[in-house]
C-alpha cells in the first residue's frame, strides 16, 4: 500500500518529474497544448517545487520507491488552497486522492473552517471527484484568454475539525 507523507527536500526531482511525465499528458486534451506545457513549465519547475517543498506545502504518495501522486496547497488571501492533487493515471480509482486531500487538510491550522480547491473548467473529471469529495463550486473565473476551457473552477468545502 502506498504511503502517504509530506514531501522532503530529497522529493523534489521526482515530483518534477511527476509533473513533467503526467500533467502535460492529461492536460493537453482539456486545454490545449500549449497551455498544458505552460502548467509544467511554470508549476513544475525546480525552483517552484523546491520552495513549496521546503515550506511544507507539498504531500506525496510512493509505494517500493515510486512516486504515485503529489499535492500541494497554499494561500490565496487569507484561504487555504489545494493547488495540485495529481494521481498516476495508472492509479487512480484506488483511494490515493482522498488520501492526499486528507493528508493536505491535517497539516492546516486549526483555526482553518474551509477549504479552496481550484481546477480548469474543461477538467471535468477532477470536477467530479471534488464534488464527490465534498467541494461545491464557490465561483468561476473566466479565462483572460475567453476560451471556456481555461475558466478556473473554484470549490470550497467546510473543514470539520473534532
Amino acid at each position: 500500500m502506498a504511503e502517504v507523507r509530506t514531501a522532503g527536500s530529497g522529493d523534489v526531482g521526482a515530483i518534477r518529474r511527476f509533473g513533467e511525465a503526467h500533467v502535460q499528458a492529461h492536460y493537453a486534451p482539456l486545454i490545449g497544448a500549449a497551455a498544458a506545457a505552460a502548467q509544467v513549465r511554470d508549476w513544475w519547475n525546480e525552483t517552484h517545487v523546491a520552495a513549496a517543498v521546503a515550506a511544507g506545502l507539498v504531500v506525496v504518495a510512493e509505494d517500493a520507491g515510486e512516486l504515485l501522486g503529489v499535492g500541494q496547497r497554499g494561500r490565496n488571501g487569507a484561504e487555504h488552497v489545494v493547488y495540485k492533487l495529481y494521481v498516476h493515471p495508472g492509479q487512480r480509482g484506488r483511494g490515493l486522492g482522498p488520501r492526499l486531500l486528507g493528508a493536505l487538510a491535517a497539516q492546516l491550522p486549526g483555526d482553518a473552517a474551509r477549504l479552496y480547491i481550484e481546477h480548469f473548467a474543461a477538467n471535468e473529471r477532477a470536477g467530479a471527484f471534488y464534488e464527490r469529495e465534498g467541494f461545491t463550486v464557490d465561483r468561476i473565473e473566466p479565462s483572460a484568454t475567453g476560451d471556456p476551457a481555461l475558466a478556473v473552477v473554484w470549490r470550497v468545502k467546510p473543514l470539520i475539525r473534532t
